[in-house]
């Protein structure tokens, strides 16, 4: 590492106690889900073994349910309801430990937020009522008597006792983001007891501190004790950043450190479109002059210098992280050996959450290896050996060309990337220039700062080729990155043909837009996208000057945007803005002068001025140039395979379009599998445990 970096960094690398263990830096990976859990056990042990690899000081797993009176379903976190939990948390531990790095498992009970859809118990909260979650599920939770918080302490002990067994070195009790019972007993929100556990700040606070004197008695205060809290919990009754700093002043040894957060996801976890790095530091000022314990926090922190800015201020103790954790799980080490161009940043998109709120496997847009480092085992850094073949050719610099000539220069194959225009980058490019979305340049500027330094790669901008060129390139393998463009006749979801359209009426695409070709006026905005598109391109028209009417069959705006915990925030800011909103309602048909607007629901119609419509609704693959090559000799002319990727095979998040590149340059000169799967999963075992009798 050069010296000047060695001198600028190495505050971040200093050995840090905590409690009876000490980490080896200041780089702690937060809890953070992942999609996997109880159900791809081996993919989440080998994500986590990934990050200690890359250096991190402190690992922690996700939330940890600890008893079925108290589960998340359609969630996939993990449990650690009984023994036969603890091999496969074992195996987790065990990966985090590999490199020197202090493992950490944060153990939950949901309350009033588990309506327990798989185990059918009886929710119990601190104060019964609605089950508050996404999903406003049609439950109620039971307040918990005396009798109940008795067996909810015998059933954190069997956690501290099972977390122990499995060889963790630290344990993080959860009361943050609303989601976990300690929270539940500390806000006055949730807490209506007027029992020993109600009523003032002291006594919400009293089964916390019976809790931590269980875990401190049951693990012989062999492990640490983290407590994760909320910063803020907005609300008339919420639990205050005043009343944080007053739990903290008259507690401030309690917990062996102290993990804050702030009071919901969507606050802690927000994208770069509403959140800058660091974004929590004004609640978290001053906090560390009210306990002699360490303090951890966390803002999508990139920046190395922001990090150390952060532990010289005397704002935190630990760089807390999960999101940049995820985009590079060698961050680390990069900032140690002085590799700071080579930092994969996080570019705040959240598509890595929507893995857990859709139930499925999490993905990153920076991170295509990220939970595929056991299921396909791919590296973030270690690439495979090329195979026999030499040559590949790249058309398009998009996300997915940039991708995968990445991808197949680190293993070593010549690559040549030709791009169309004169700047590569394609649509990462083009939407990082609308408002907000900067942050998302990064998916380009890293790609292209790591390929301009390889010598087996050639870059070609401003290079429009034909089927011809591509016969006569020389290249083994061709890979067809062309993208896509959006459609301009309201055919998406809702409308499966084109509807009637005047041709005096005025329509743009998101295209037009970013390619400054902006309308004039009252613009009717039709979004049967459902992300983010519409709602960026509804500032940016308001920006202008216009007049907006967002029209959408949802009953929200941008309803999938609820996956990357932006919904809320997004029709807020349309609202705040002046946007009319026209939910449940869609066009059927475009005039000189004005759409007619039909109700998803009644099909009743009705007239809407406008003088420009703008189609925010499905894409075209830009294929031609892949059609035109597949219908000449291709195979003759030497090339061995000829393939479409991305969104020029399947328009797609650019999450998508990346994970695309990098699945196309794994591929390259692998055996034909035939219908094999092409990942590994992992299938229950049927039990020969006997039959629950009456």
């Amino acid at each position: 590492m050069p010296k000047d970096t060695a001198t600028r960094y190495d505050i971040l690398f200093e050995p840090v106690r905590i409690g009876p263990k000490t980490a080896k830096n200041r780089f702690y990976q937060v809890p953070h889900c992942n999609g996997g859990g109880y159900r791809d056990p081996s993919a989440v042990a080998e994500m986590r073994r990934t990050k200690a690899e890359g250096g991190w000081g402190v690992i922690f797993t996700e939330q940890t349910e600890i008893h079925p009176t108290s589960e998340i379903t359609p969630f996939i976190e993990q449990h650690l309801w009984d023994d036969r939990d603890i091999p496969a948390l074992a195996k987790m531990a065990d990966a985090m430990k590999s490199h020197g790095a202090l493992a950490g498992i944060q153990l939950a009970y949901s309350g009033i937020n588990g309506p327990n859809l798989y185990s059918r118990e009886t929710p119990l909260a601190v104060s019964g009522g609605p089950i508050l979650t996404f999903t406003s599920d049609p439950v109620q939770a039971r307040t918990m008597d005396r009798e109940d918080i008795r067996n909810l302490r015998r059933w954190f002990r069997n956690a501290f006792r099972r977390s122990q067994q499995a060889g963790f070195d630290i344990i993080c009790l959860y009361g943050a983001h609303g989601f976990g019972i300690l929270q539940h007993f500390l806000s006055r929100a949730t807490n209506h007891r007027t029992d020993e556990y109600g009523g003032s700040l002291e006594n919400r606070a009293r089964f916390l501190r019976e809790i931590i004197e269980d875990a401190r008695d049951e693990t012989r205060g062999e492990l640490a004790l983290s407590l994760r809290l909320s910063l803020h919990e907005a609300g008339t009754f919420g639990f205050s950043n005043a009343e944080l700093r007053d739990f903290i002043e008259m507690h401030g040894s309690l917990p062996d450190i102290w993990d804050l957060a702030h009071g919901t996801w969507e606050a802690c976890s927000g994208t770069s479109r509403f959140k800058p790095e660091g974004a929590q530091e004004d609640l978290i000022a001053g906090i560390k002059s009210l306990t002699p314990r360490p303090v951890v926090g966390v803002g999508r922190f990139t920046s190395p210098d922001a990090m150390v800015r952060q532990i010289r201020a005397g704002l935190l103790d630990f760089i807390g992280a999960a999101r940049p954790s995820i985009a590079d799980p060698f961050l680390p080490l990069k900032v140690q050996e002085g590799r700071i161009d080579d930092i994969r940043e996080c570019i705040g998109c959240n598509i890595c959450v929507s893995g857990d709120m859709t139930g499925g496997i999490s993905r990153c847009t920076q991170n295509t290896a990220f939970m595929e480092e056991w299921r396909k085992g791919w590296h973030p850094e270690r690439p495979r050996p090329k195979g026999p073949s030499q040559t590949v050719l790249i058309v398009g610099a998009g996300p997915a060309g940039l991708e995968a000539a990445h991808a197949a220069a680190k293993r070593g194959y010549t690559v040549t990337l030709a791009e169309a225009s004169e700047t590569m980058g394609g649509r990462v490019i083009r939407e990082s220039a609308l408002p907000g979305l900067s942050a998302w340049r990064r998916v380009a500027d890293y790609r292209l700062g790591q390929l301009r330094q390889m010598p087996n790669v050639s870059l070609y901008p401003a290079s429009r080729l034909t089927p011809e060129d591509l016969l006569t390139f020389g290249a083994q393998h061709i890979a067809i990155a062309t993208g896509a463009h959006w459609r301009r006749d309201a055919v998406a979801r809702l409308h499966l043909h084109p509807i009637p359209t005047d041709p005096a009426m005025p329509v743009f695409t998101p295209d037009d837009l970013m390619a400054g070709h902006l309308p004039k006026g009252r613009v009717a905005l039709y979004d049967d996208d459902h992300f983010y598109m519409g709602s960026v391109l509804a500032e940016l028209l308001v920006a202008k000057g216009c007049t907006v009417d967002y029209i959408t069959p949802a009953t929200k705006v941008a309803e999938w945007s609820e996956n990357t915990l932006e919904q809320a925030t997004i029709q807020r800011r349309l609202m705040e803005l002046g946007v009319t909103l026209h939910l449940s309602k869609a066009p059927e048909a475009l005039h000189a002068d004005h759409l007619t607007l039909g109700c998803t629901w009644t099909g009743r119609n009705a007239p809407l001025p406008a003088d420009a419509v703008l189609m925010v609704t499905s894409r075209i693959p830009d294929d031609r140039l892949y059609h035109a090559t597949r219908a000449l000799n291709w195979q003759s002319a030497g090339i061995r395979t000829l393939e479409r990727i991305g969104d020029a095979a399947a328009p797609a998040p650019i999450a998508w379009a990346t994970y695309a590149g990098r699945r196309y340059a794994e591929g390259l000169d692998a055996p034909d599998t035939g219908d094999a799967l092409p990942f590994r999963r992992e299938i229950a075992a049927l039990s020969d445990a006997p039959r629950l009798t009456p």
